[in-house]
């Protein structure tokens, strides 16, 4: 089922967001958690609307479920079934859906989002990578390595994933000087060169402006594979030692860009597909209506 088609697959926008939107509070570490335990019917129609949207592929809010995470909440007790969970709800939206749609287990980043500096050893990180890994992989279609820093943090989360035997995509998240490389500084190259000799079937940029990601697409069309592409986030560019909490005065929520409506994003969207992009969707920020706007765009000559 993952087979290239004539068309772009779309994949579906933002969870968090779309959760705030609707009411679940996500100023937490514990945000993709609090939805599944607060809301979770939410998490579930938020999956059936990027479905009505025309989403080929919705995410499992499964990237913020991480055992440190939980840990400090006093629910680590809670991590497996939480896990399971969000598969659950997931596969339920696509059980529901017209037409087929598959499951994307996303593997997130363990220390702290956009931070290549909190990152960690391999070997400190793949087994925990491993165990998340494993539980996803019985109840997804493919699984996602999203939001990675780093070269080192996509191949710990890419070994493990490619141990389940599930077709396995890696998605980097990029440097906001629009230079098209990692936030770490490392060059698409180098981050594809880390993981050359694992079974990675997707390479994709994610989790950053429209403009950083526009820089990279080319650089992935050289990569060879048949699936590369790019979902953005519609927030402000992130700062370099952002935090969630708020913490600090450039921490908590990002604002959403007055210029990233669906229609000005999908213009983004379109250079990305005029330079070949097989995989487009949307990151933070993004709702339904953008995703719906995408597959306009996509599906152009069969919509009025």
């Amino acid at each position: 089922m993952l087979d290239q088609s004539d068309k772009p697959l779309l994949l579906d926008g933002g969870m968090g967001r779309e959760l705030r939107a609707r009411g679940v509070d996500i100023m937490t570490s514990i945000w993709s958690a609090n939805g599944l335990i607060s809301a979770p019917q939410t998490v579930k129609q938020i999956h059936a609307d990027f479905i009505s949207a025309g989403t080929d592929i919705i995410t499992t809010n499964t990237y913020g479920i991480i055992r440190s995470n939980l840990a400090k909440e006093g629910i680590e007790d809670r991590y497996k079934d939480l896990n399971l969970l969000a598969c659950d709800l997931a596969n339920q939206a696509c059980q529901q859906a017209d037409r087929p749609v598959l499951v994307a287990g996303s593997l997130p980043p363990l220390a702290g989002s956009f931070r290549p500096d909190l990152v960690g050893e391999i070997k400190k990180i793949a087994p925990l990578y491993q165990e998340q890994a494993d539980l996803l992989a019985p109840q997804v279609d493919l699984l996602l390595c999203e939001t990675m820093s780093s070269a080192s943090e996509a191949r710990a989360a890419a070994m493990a994933a490619c141990n389940t035997g599930k077709p396995v995509w890696v998605a980097w998240s990029l440097h906001e000087d629009q230079s098209g490389n990692l936030r770490s500084g490392e060059s698409i190259q180098d981050a594809v060169d880390m993981i050359s000799d694992l079974p990675v079937s997707g390479f994709l940029a994610n989790c950053s402006s429209p403009e950083s990601i526009t820089k990279a697409i080319p650089h992935l069309a050289t990569i060879g594979g048949a699936l590369f592409g790019g979902y953005a986030n519609a927030f402000e560019p992130i700062p370099e030692d952002w935090e969630l909490d708020g913490s600090k005065d450039s921490d908590g929520l990002l604002n959403i860009r007055s210029d990233l409506d669906p229609e000005q994003y999908a213009r983004h969207v379109a250079r990305w597909l005029q330079d070949g992009a097989t995989v487009v969707g949307g990151c933070c920020g993004t709702g339904p209506a953008h995703i719906a706007r995408l597959y306009q765009l996509i599906h152009k000559d069969n919509t009025s």
